[in-house]
């Protein structure tokens, strides 16, 4: 199959292109950039250096439909929605990566995004296969979700089917490396700034908390999250330590056994033992997520979870794949079976 990047100059059109290059099913035809235009894909992606011989391309100077049957957009937010509508026309089947789509409800996007969508007609399947495989399989257009709603979707969902905690005092303390910030220069994510220190920001009103709870609404409609991300020196990864209350005493063996019974036969989901604690370091370059903690304050009837994961991995670029493997009826793992990289 013939693969197109769209915005591949950037960490996550890295990812892809890494990814892909290990991928059996695909041929990487095409891969645009306005700015590195008639580069080596080596020249901004060093480590690709031998592997992938390709030079970056614009797209406005790209027959798109005839080199392609697949197209990623790993572009800016709001870029996507003025590529998707005419690659859609021509058959093309896309995984969007940008939060262009990701939200039923277009004002949400507005609103949060701070832009006027310009093809709210147009619907994509939220791209998150530990609950919507099925739609996947058959979908031609996905969303893929945020790094940091990965995280929490995943590590709430099956206490919120269970109907065993509060559903509107949950609290999400999220913690990204410097990567998830993208490639754009600003002064928070400059090295004196960033290393040695832990930064909080949008402490209220993060364009990711809408898609947090468009998806978590879907168990229990009156959700609620108190949600705060924080940018860590660390190059890539990314740690969500949820504090849940319960509504009953439960034990943390059986908070084990609905997270086991709930992700049983997912082949990234990996669930640690009680008490045990997941590290960023032991997914980092994987599409693993790594579920752990479990451990629950009795007297305060408090749980903490803990959701580990690669931002540009399972956060983006691998579980772009994972739904594109999903799209065209591959093995779900194909490209992705990395192990971690310790220490």
């Amino acid at each position: 199959m013939k693969v197109g990047i769209i915005g591949a100059s950037g960490y996550t059109g890295g990812e892809l292109l890494r990814l892909l290059g290990n991928h059996t099913k695909c041929e990487i035809t095409c891969a645009t950039s306005r700015k590195e235009k008639g580069k080596k894909i080596s020249e901004i992606h060093p480590h690709l250096r031998g592997i992938n011989q390709l030079r970056f391309v614009d797209l406005e100077s790209l027959d798109i439909s005839s080199d392609t049957d697949f197209v990623f957009t790993a572009t800016p937010h709001s870029t996507a929605m003025e590529i998707v509508p005419e690659l859609l026309d021509q058959g093309i089947k896309i995984i969007d990566l940008s939060g262009d789509f990701r939200f039923e409800d277009v004002n949400a996007y507005e609103q949060y995004y701070g832009v006027k969508h310009k093809h709210p007609e147009i619907k994509a399947v939220f791209g998150l296969p530990e609950l919507y495989r099925k739609e996947i399989s058959n979908a031609k257009f996905v969303a893929n979700p945020g790094c940091y709603p990965t995280t929490v979707i995943i590590g709430l969902a099956p206490l919120l089917k269970e109907g065993i905690i509060e559903h509107n005092r949950i609290v999400a303390d999220s913690k990204s490396g410097i990567s998830g910030a993208g490639k754009g220069l600003s002064y928070d994510t400059q090295f004196c700034m960033a290393e040695e220190s832990i930064t909080p920001y949008k402490l209220v009103g993060h364009r990711h908390l809408p898609e947090i709870e468009q998806e978590l609404k879907k168990f229990n409609r009156n959700v609620k999250i108190s949600f705060v991300p924080h940018l860590v020196p660390v190059i890539r990864g990314l740690s969500t330590t949820l504090h849940c209350f319960l509504k009953r005493s439960l034990d943390e063996t059986r908070i084990h056994n609905i997270f086991t019974k709930f992700f049983k036969g997912e082949p990234f989901v990996r669930i640690l033992d009680v008490g045990e604690i997941p590290r960023m370091s032991a997914v980092r370059g994987t599409n693993y997520i790594h579920l752990g903690g479990f451990q629950i304050d009795s007297e305060r009837e408090r749980i903490v979870i803990v959701s580990t994961i690669d931002n540009l991995v399972k956060g983006a670029s691998g579980q772009a794949i994972q739904n594109m493997n999903l799209m065209q009826g591959y093995k779900e793992t194909c490209g992705l079976e990395q192990i971690g990289i310790h220490p």
